[in-house]
């Protein structure tokens, strides 16, 4: 009976108004369509850009070598230790690359030395050959004129000849009309040996005169040789004068020639006795270091290994599906796991040629029955835009794990 009333006294449920039911459904709607809204914007908005998280800050490893063979006499660094571009890193002993330059500069004064004596001598031969020539020509003129005055003397000789004989003849004419008129007491026997003397006198007058013209056509005999001689010392000197020049011009070339090797030789002393003293080809954390004071280095041994702090880029692996829409010049923001998530900023730089798989020491063989299609990665360049200002504190270390995000669209 209890039971009863209380039941009695429950109130009734009263059902919803439909206005109130629209209301609901409305809104219902309209936070459904927000959904929808705000997902299509964050998927229209996620083609703006492609990220992977297969990525890692990449460098060149520098192995530092001997760039000569010496004793070590000095190591200025440690395991692990930081050091600036052009810091001190080890010595090797200077004493016999300093002997080395000293003696290349002496064969270099001496070279120096040669080319100026060389380059003297090439006016003074200059002259020489000028005087020679000078000299030649005078003396053929001379002997010309000599050869013409002999052969002058000559003909004059030859007329005195003729004009001898001809006395001689009128002489010889004289004796043999007196010979029978003297014998006849027609004239004296002194007029008559006057007669035989002048034909006498005028014999020797006929045979002196035709000695002169045999010594004077010696005469031209011998100055037409010396004619002959100097003709044959001019043309020597003009075909000679010009071949000495140029030898005594090609011996102060070779002079020359041989300061250049001599300065060579000097420069590359001079290299040797720099390279004695090793430096930190770049900023960056030594590593792997094997040399030390007392060791006998040969060319090319390995010192260490520096860790670039600088120059460094990332190497993002993007999945081929991702690169559709990318190209170098695109920019990246990094951001760096190790450093909580510290942002760097960056730009594509270029593609990779290969995908990693081909690259690979064992690369697939995709010709077998099993094959499963496999989506590929390819590398992808992408240097710091500002890594001077953005990494002054040298945080970033080779292998670190970054997250490149590549803005393919603006």
């Amino acid at each position: 009976m209890a039971d009863q009333n209380e039941r009695s006294q429950q109130p009734e449920p009263t059902e919803a108004s439909p206005k109130d039911n629209s209301k609901r459904k409305l809104i219902g709607f309209f936070v459904i369509a927000v959904l929808i809204l705000g997902a299509g914007l964050f998927y229209w908005r996620s083609t703006y850009t492609e990220d992977t998280d297969d990525a890692q800050v990449d460098g060149n490893l520098y192995q530092v070598s001997s760039r000569v063979a010496g004793q070590v006499i000095h190591v200025d660094v440690s395991e692990e230790q930081f050091v600036h571009k052009g810091d001190s890193i080890a010595e090797i002993d200077p004493k016999d690359f300093q002997v080395a330059l000293e003696q290349a500069q002496a064969d270099l004064a001496n070279a120096q030395a040669a080319y100026q004596e060389a380059l003297v001598n090439v006016p003074i031969t200059h002259v020489q050959t000028f005087t020679t020539l000078r000299t030649s020509t005078s003396d053929v003129a001379g002997s010309e004129a000599s050869v013409q005055q002999a052969e002058a003397q000559v003909e004059a000789d030859k007329a005195k000849v003729a004009a001898a004989k001809a006395e001689a003849i009128k002489s010889e004419l004289d004796v043999q009309r007196y010979t029978p008129l003297v014998a006849k007491d027609v004239i004296s026997k002194q007029q008559y040996d006057a007669a035989v003397a002048q034909a006498a006198a005028d014999q020797g007058n006929l045979r002196a005169a035709r000695r002169d013209v045999t010594a004077e056509e010696a005469f031209v005999h011998t100055a037409e040789e010396r004619l002959n001689e100097a003709r044959s010392q001019r043309f020597q000197s003009q075909k000679n004068g010009p071949k000495q020049v140029a030898a005594q011009e090609a011996l102060a070339a070779a002079a020359l020639a041989a300061i250049k090797v001599a300065q060579a030789k000097v420069d590359q002393a001079a290299l040797n006795l720099s390279y004695t003293h090793i430096v930190s080809p770049i900023t960056g954390i030594v590593s792997n270091k094997s040399v030390a004071v007392g060791e006998n280095l040969s060319v090319g041994q390995s010192l260490m290994t520096i860790v670039p702090l600088t120059d460094l880029w990332v190497t993002a692996n993007f999945k081929e599906t991702q690169l559709t829409h990318m190209h170098p010049g695109q920019r990246v923001d990094i951001s760096v796991d190790a450093l909580g998530g510290r942002k760097f900023t960056g730009v594509v730089a270029q593609i990779g040629g290969a995908t990693g798989s081909s690259l690979s020491l064992f690369p697939p063989e995709n010709a077998t029955g099993n094959y499963v299609k496999v989506v590929q990665r390819i590398p992808v360049r992408i240097n710091f835009s500002n890594l001077d200002q953005e990494n002054k504190d040298y945080a970033l270390r080779i292998g670190m794990s970054v997250e490149p995000t590549v803005r393919i669209k603006n």
